[in-house]
This record gives structure tokens, sequence and C-alpha cells, in this order.
């Protein structure tokens, strides 16, 4: 038998003559047109390897392949085959062909209006999720026989044709997620048949609903999200009675909600949230029978929830979190018998809640937090027997916890922190089987910890701390394997530690002080490999140290202070990389550990009167507080006896203060010499900065300078970066310091690190930043460290740092290209909340047009620089978003992104081949937990596009950040019943129910 691909061959050469004619007719048989747009295809994984007239000559069953009864090709389904190249435009040379589906491929090629013209019986035609760019074919609207056209998630540009308006029989057009600009067109109006028009996540010029909308009698589903739209909502919308789907949610409109809608007869969902509506939610909509799902939520609505909002009889969510609303819940919405989901957070709703809410309903998650709810948590919450997460923090909600949310098997998180609640937590409630998360800080609850917790084996945060829990603390929580953060503190808890807790290996938080707890520290310490926060402050613990403290890899926060514990500090803390800690107020004793023998780390250690003999003049004795206390007497009184001479007296305490300034760091403390140019208001002088510039202060050192860490004494601990002097390259140092200084002194945003002030003197430059306590995510990825970067942190530094470049892309004027994203320049709070820093190689770009601006040199890191970049020296905001995509590809491969392992590919390269060759369980960082692999594969996906070689490809950071925040484990990609879908995935969910991350 012939080779495959040579058998084609010679049914080619023995058919040049027809296909030579193929362009002008159509009496080239199915057969040959079949095989040439095979060879127009790649096929890398053989989807078409049976289209082979030797090896199966009835081409009715080649995949993709659907025949009438007189083998005449009727439809085409070659989706998900991986395939790429061109559109095979032969394939409109099939007489009766009437379906056409290529969705889900790689096709990258434009779609010219010559290569369509032929398919005139074509009425299906899908060639969404495809990477085709350039304009949108104008002829489409003269297939005379079109219903159905699908182009979404590719990257058509310009503006929607004119000619789009005269489809005459065009039923679904489907636009969502691509490059088209221009204003919203009203000429789709005159398309009468439609009866869906989705054009959702493009980049329209700001522009209104056209109220001409309102004439598409047929249409069902409306679906403007993310469109830049502006204005009111036209009344004239009310008149669409075969409306189901209404979404004009993340747009600009404003205005109030029109009273016309609560007309549409037949919707089904109305989403209208993330915008800046405002006014009151009208009556009406309770009404409306098939209505399952309203979302109003993060706009600016006012007023009362209408009484009849929860009539509806189908009603199943209703999300208006993060407005303004006052008033009570409607009594209607314990009668609701479909409600599952009710969101009203973030509001200014008072009142108590209905006794009987949630007996009547299937609630799956209720959150009312942030609210000024008062009353008792109603006794038949839980009662549906389907509610997983329970949210009322922030309220004023009292009473005692209702017996049964003890019996709520479901539940999976359970946030009452800050209000009123007392009495003691029904024991069956501790051991929740599926619960990951209780938190009941703030209250008043009282009684022990039961030993049922141990049946609480998904527990991963149990944060109970400000109530009155008393008892000791049962040995069974042991049993927790997954628990990660034990905050207890600020209770009555009494007695030893339990052993057991040395067997969590999953902890990473244990804050117990403010309590009355006794006996030693437990033993085997070392089993807690991920603890970054030890806080046992303010209890009567005894005995000593454990040694093995020091052997915990990512323990950053260590508070031992106001204790009993004696002996020695063990020389073994020194391995620890500790921003804070505190062995104040003990019994301590003995020589201190040579690391921490400094003046630097004195209040660490007062209150320990055997260590003072070991300690010259880091412990005063008690003649010298004695001296101190008479010398501060002295001042007082010379300060009211001398008030005409404050000033002089200033003059001499700042010389006393600095007369023994360091001067190895060549700075001349002279006031008038040195300039000071603040951008926020500063609680300290330049002097005090100078005075922090020590060797032993040192956290970091680049290619620009060194970068100290200064305590100063208000308590603000700022970083301080001093700039290499003339010794070094004084342009570039030059060029950084003016590039720094232009672009962090004038913006604000809570993910862009801030610049306090800058001074100079000469060629010494510092700049003063807040200080970010657990350093750069580089550092802490790539270390031993990594470890303690599970996947939900990782997730919101991602999300944090895409927020912090879609600031500078979308709404810095002009728009801020950084040029050296990468992980050692996002820095990590206390919180690890992950700020954009080092912007001293960044650009603020003025566009002409689409040309983008040329750089002389280049500029990023081995690894992060965009391909077309490192030869054109062409910057925009892409190159931005590629170096972006490999710090996402970092995070979820735990690699760095040059590698001696990846040989001579980077790590983009490197993903790409290994996810081909040998799946993605070789890819993803085995550190992470696999039961959030979902989201990690939307991630990684994420990643892989912004780090797409050619820049059309690279979504806008603006996209990124929407694309990221659907990712979340609490937020599904919205599908409704008609299978619409979010853009950015290719998976199906089985639920149209929307969340939103809370932290």
């Amino acid at each position: 038998m012939l080779p495959s691909s040579f058998s084609i061959i010679v049914v080619l050469l023995f058919s040049i003559p027809s296909l030579s004619s193929s362009s002008s007719s159509s009496s080239s048989s199915e057969l040959d047109i079949l095989l040439q747009s095979k060879l127009l295809l790649s096929d890398p994984t053989n989807s078409l390897s049976d289209w082979d007239p030797v090896v199966n000559p009835n081409f009715c069953n080649w995949t993709g392949v659907s025949c009438s009864p007189t083998n005449t090709i009727t439809s085409l389904s070659l989706s998900s085959l991986s395939l790429s190249g061109p559109f095979p435009h032969p394939l409109c040379l099939l007489p009766s062909l009437s379906s056409l589906s290529l969705s889900f491929n790689s096709l990258n090629s434009s779609l010219p209006s010559s290569s369509l013209l032929p398919c005139t019986s074509l009425s299906i035609l899908d060639l969404s999720q495809n990477l085709f760019v350039g304009p949108l074919p104008s002829s489409l609207s003269s297939l005379p026989s079109l219903t159905y056209l699908d182009l979404s998630a590719n990257n058509f540009s310009g503006p929607i044709p004119p000619s789009f308006s005269l489809f005459p029989n065009l039923q679904v057009l489907s636009l969502v997620a691509n490059l088209i600009t221009g204003p919203l067109p009203s000429f789709l109006s005159n398309v009468s048949t439609l009866r869906q028009l989705n054009l959702s996540y493009n980049p329209f010029s700001p522009s209104p609903i056209p109220p001409s909308f309102s004439t598409l009698s047929h249409l069902q589903t409306l679906w403007l999200s993310g469109c830049s739209l502006v204005g009111h909502i036209p009344d004239s919308l009310g008149l669409l009675s075969n409306l189901q789907d209404l979404d004009f949610s993340t747009n600009n409109l404003t205005g109030s909600i029109p009273t016309s809608l609560s007309n549409l007869s037949s919707v089904v969902q109305i989403e209208l949230y993330s915008n800046k509506l405002s006014g009151p939610i009208p009556q009406g909509f309770g009404k409306l029978s098939s209505l399952r799902r309203i979302d109003f939520s993060m706009n600016e609505l006012s007023g009362s929830l209408p009484d009849d909002l929860f009539d509806a009889p189908l009603i199943e969510s209703v999300l208006v979190y993060d407005n303004q609303l006052t008033g009570e819940i409607p009594r209607g919405v314990a009668a609701a018998r479909s409600l599952t989901d009710l969101r009203l957070f973030d509001n200014r709703l008072s009142g108590s809640l209905p006794s009987d809410f949630g007996r009547s309903s299937p609630l799956v998650l209720v959150d009312l937090s942030d609210n000024r709810l008062s009353g008792a948590i109603p006794s038949g919450i839980c009662d549906g027997g389907a509610l997983e997460e329970l949210l009322l923090l922030d309220n004023l909600f009292n009473g005692s916890l209702p017996e049964g949310l003890g019996r709520c098997r479901t539940l999976t998180r359970l946030r009452l922190a800050n209000n009123e609640i007392s009495g003691e937590v029904p024991g069956p409630l501790w051991g929740l089987p599926h619960v990951w998360l209780i938190e009941l800080s703030g209250n008043s609850f009282s009684g022990v910890i039961s030993p049922s917790i141990s049946g609480a084996a998904n527990l991963s945060k149990l944060v109970i701390s400000g109530n009155r829990f008393d008892g000791n603390i049962p040995p069974e929580i042991g049993a927790l394997s997954v628990l990660y953060e034990f905050s207890a503190a600020n209770n009555r808890l009494t007695g030893n530690l339990p052993a057991s807790l040395s067997n969590l290996a999953e902890l990473g938080k244990l804050d117990l002080r403010n309590n009355s707890l006794s006996g030693e520290l437990p033993k085997g310490l070392r089993s807690w490999q991920k603890l970054s926060e030890l806080n046992l402050a303010n209890n009567a613990l005894t005995g000593p140290i454990p040694p093995e403290l020091g052997d915990l890899p990512v323990l950053n926060y260590l508070d031992l202070s106001s204790n009993a514990l004696t002996g020695y500090i063990p020389v073994q803390l020194q391995n620890l990389k500790l921003n804070k800690f505190n062995f104040s107020n003990n019994k301590l004793s003995g020589p201190l550990p040579p690391l921490f023998a400094g003046i630097a780390y004195r209040n660490s250690f007062m209150g320990n009167p055997g260590l003072c003999p070991d300690m010259p003049g880091l412990c005063a004795s008690r003649q010298g507080r004695t001296l101190n206390r008479h010398g501060l007497i002295w001042l007082l009184r010379s300060m009211f006896m001398l008030a005409a001479g404050i000033l002089i007296l200033g003059v001499v305490w700042f010389y006393c203060k600095y007369r023994n300034f360091d001067s190895s760091s060549n700075l001349i403390v002279d006031k008038p010499k040195w300039a000071l140019t603040s951008f926020h208001k500063l609680g300290f002088s330049e002097y005090e900065i100078f005075s922090c510039l020590d060797e032993d202060n040192v956290i970091g050192s680049g290619a620009s300078g060194k970068v100290y860490k200064a305590v100063l004494s208000n308590g603000e601990v700022v970083a301080i970066k001093k700039l290499w002097g003339a010794s070094k390259l004084a342009s570039d140092v030059d060029d950084g310091f003016n590039a720094e200084v232009a672009t962090l002194g004038k913006i604000r945003h809570k993910n862009i690190v801030k610049l306090w002030c800058c001074c100079t003197y000469e060629d010494c430059k510092l700049l003063v930043y807040e200080y970010m306590p657990n350093g750069s995510l580089g550092d802490l990825l790539h270390s031993t460290k990594g470890g303690m970067l599970d996947w939900p942190t990782r997730y919101k530094i991602i999300l944090d740092a895409a927020e912090g470049l879609s600031y500078l892309h979308h709404d810095c004027v002009p728009s801020i290209v950084h040029r050296d994203v990468k992980s050692n320049n996002i820095l990590l709070d206390a919180e690890f909340g992950a700020k954009v820093a080092d912007f001293g190689v960044a650009k603020a770009v003025e566009m002409s047009g689409k040309t983008p601006k040329s750089m002389s040199v280049i500029a990023g890191s081995c690894g992060y620089i965009a391909p077309e970049y490192a030869y054109t020296l062409r910057v925009n905001e892409k190159s931005d978003v590629y170096s972006f995509g490999v710090v996402i590809l970092e995070l979820v491969t735990g690699k760095p992104p040059v590698d001696p392992e990846f040989g001579e590919k980077d790590l983009v390269k490197w993903v790409c081949s290994t996810l081909e060759q040998k799946g993605v369980d070789n890819v993803i960082d085995p550190k992470l937990d696999s039961c959030f692999k979902e989201e990690i594969l939307k991630v990684l996906s994420v990643g892989i596009l912004c780090a797409s070689s050619l820049p059309i490809n690279r979504p806008s950071m603006r996209r990124v950040v929407t694309m990221l925040l659907e990712v979340s484990p609490l937020s599904k990609p919205k599908v409704s019943k008609d299978g619409k879908m979010s853009p950015y995935y290719y998976e199906d969910a089985s639920s149209d129910q929307e969340s939103v991350v809370r932290s």
C-alpha cells in the first residue's frame, strides 16, 4: 500500500486540470476539494490521517465529513483538531455545504472577502477560538443562506463593516473577544432576524447603547459586556418581549436602571454589574415569571431593596453587592423557594433577617457581610440542605449560633467575624467534614474548642481570635492534616500546648498570643516546615526555647515575649531570616548569639535580666536607667525655661544625634546642600534616613545600587535605595533615578510600590520606598521558601501584579511601559500582596497611530524579553504582557525563566514543548496541591497566551485582569442556558452562577 501522503499527491497529479479551474468553477469533484484543502492545513496531530482516498475511498466516512443520502457533502465539523494555517478556501466550492465549523484550532491568517464568496449554500459558519487577524470580511453579508456566524475569540481588528447591516437571514452574530474598534454600530438594528447579538469583550470606542436595538423584536440574547459602553440604558429596551439574556456588565453606564426592564416578560437573567449606575432598583422584577438571576453588583445604587424583588417564582440568584443600599432586606426573601445565591455584601442594609429565612430555600451561598444587620442568625438557615458558604462578617448580629449549623454538613466556609454573637459554638459544628474555613473572630463566643474538631478533615483556617473561649486546646487538633492557620489570640485558653500540634505539617501561621497557656513548647517542631508566623506572646509558657525552631525554613515572624521562658537563646535561631522577632520580658539568660548582639536588636531582648551582664551597652543598668530618668527631667525643665531657645536646642539635638554618622557613606550632612523631594506627607526627615545607611541594614544589592532597611523613630519601616555614585555608570544612574522619580512620583495605585521621597546630593542619590517585608517574588519563589507559596497565594500575587500593570498601561496618560517586568521586580507585603517595583527603565509611551516607540537600547532581563523587542527595539505595552506571561509561567511551574535544565530553550519554549510531549502534569510545580489543578490550568493558559511570540495574539493587561478574575475557584466562567460562555476558556461549565473573590 502506498504511503498516505504519496497517495494524495498521486490523486492530485491526475486532477490538475480540474483543480486549476476550481477557483472559477464548481466542476471539481468534492474529493479533490477536500484533498486540496488538506494540503493548505498543518495537521500536527494527524487528525485528518483518514482523509486518504487509498486507505478510505468513501470521503463521507472521513473525519468531520457529513453527507446527504446522495453522497454530497453537506457539513464539515473540524473543531478541536489542532489545525493551523490559512482558511481552507477550497471548501467554499463544495456546492451543498451548509455547515462549516473550524472552531478551537489555530488557523492564523487573515480572512479575505473573496475566499468566502463561493459559500452560497452556507447556513452555519463557526470560526471561533482561532487566531485569525485583519478586518472582518465585508462579503459575509452576501451569503444569502447564512443564519449563524460565530467569529469569537480571534484577533479580528478594525470596525464592524457597514455591510453587516445587510444580512438577509442572520439569526446569531457572535464577535466576542476580538480587537474590534470604533463605536458600537447602531446599523446592526437593521438585521431584523437577529436572535443573538454577542459583541462582548472588544475595545470599542466609548459609545452609548443604540436605542434602535429595541426594534430587534426576535432578539433573545443581547450580550454587550466589556464594550466601553457609556451613557444611560435606553428605556426602549423594555420592548424586547422575547429577550432572555440581557448583559451590559463591565462597562461605564450611568444613570438609573430603567423601570421598563421589568417589562421583559421572557427574561431569564439581567446582568448590569460593574458599571456606574445610580438611583434605586425599580419595582416590578417580582412579576417576571422566567427570571432566575439578577446581578446589579458593583454600581452606585442607593435606596432600599424593592419589596417584590424576591417574588419572582424561579429566582435563584440575587447579587446586589458593593452598592449603597439602605433599609431592610424584604421579608419575602424567606419565601423564595428557588433561591440559592444571595449576595448583598458591602452595602448599608440594616434590620434583622426573617426568622424563617432558609427553611424554604435551597440556599448554597449567602454573603451579607459589611452591612449593619442585627438580630439572631435564623435557626433554619441550613434547612435546605445545600448551604456551602455563610458569610456574615462585619455586621451587628447577636444572640447565639443556631444548633442547626452543627448539622450543616455541606458547609465549606463559615465567616462570622466582627459581630456581637455570644454563647457556645455547637459541638458538631467544630467537626463538619467539608468545612475548610471557620472564622469567628471579634465576637463574644465562650466555651471550649470541642474535641469533635478532629472530624474537620478539610479544615485549613481556624480563626477564633478576640472571643472568650477557655479551657485547653484539645489534642485532637493534631488530626487536622491540612490546617494552615490557627489563630486564637485574645481568648482565655489555659493548659499546655498539646504535643499533637507538632503533627500539623501544613501549618503556616500559629497565633495564640494573649491567653493563659502554660507549660513548655512542644517537641518535634521540625515538622513545621511551612510555618511563617509563630506568635505566643503574653502567656505563661515556661522552659527553654526549642533549638529546632532554627530549622524552620520559612519562619519570618517569631514573638515569644511576655512569658516565663528560661535558658539560653539557641544559636540555631541565627539560621532564620526573621522580619520581626521578640523575646522580651521573659527569664532568659546567658550570651546572645553573635548575629543578635547588635544595638538594632535591643528591643527584642528587653526585660530579661539574665541577659544584661552579657550585653554591654545594650541592656542598661538600674543606675543608668535612674540617670537617664533624671536627665529627661532636666531636659524638660530646660525646655520650659529656655522656650525662646527651642530652635537652638533643636539644632544641638540634630548635631548630637548625627555626629557619629558613618563617614564611609560619603554623605555630607549639610542640610542646605541636600535636595529632598517628597511625594507623600512624611513623618521623618532626611537626616534620619542617612543614619540608617549602615552595612548591617543592607537587605539587597543589584546593578543600580544597594537597598537598606530602615526602622525610623516613629516606628515606620522604609526601604532606601542608594544608587551607585560616580564610580559606576553615572549616566545610567541618572537615567534610572530620573525614570523612577518621574514614574513613581506621579502615580498612585495599591499594586504599585509607593515612593515616599527622594534625596540628592552631588553624585549620591537616595530613593525611599515603603518597605515590603516578604521581599521579591523571585527571591521567595526560587529559594527554599518557595514551599510557603501555596496556590491561593500565587493566584493572589498574579492578580495583584496584573492589576498594577493594567493601571500603568490603561489608566496612565500617556501609558507607561515598565520594560523590566520580572519576578524580582514584584515585591510582597506582609500579607503577600504584590506590588510592581523598580521603574528605572520605565518609559511613558506616546503612541502615534499604531507605531510603537523605538528605544535606543534593550532593557529587560534574560528570559523575560519579548522576541520582537530584542531585534526591533520597538516597545509597547505588549512587551510587558510577554514578560508578565513569563512571570505567570514561573509561578505555575516553580522554575526560573532560564535554567540549565532547559538546554537552549527558555521557560516559555520549555513549557510549550513539555506540554506537547509529556503532558500538563510535568509542567505544574509539584509543590502545588492537586485540588487546585483546574484553576492552575486556566492560569497556565493565560500565561501561554500572554507569552505568545506574535504581539497581536497577546491580550491587553486589562483583558488579562478580567481573565484572571474568572479563574478564581469562587468565580466560574459565565454560561447561560443557550451555551454562552466566557470567551477566555475552552471548557464549558455546568453552572451559570458567578462568585466574587473575598479575602
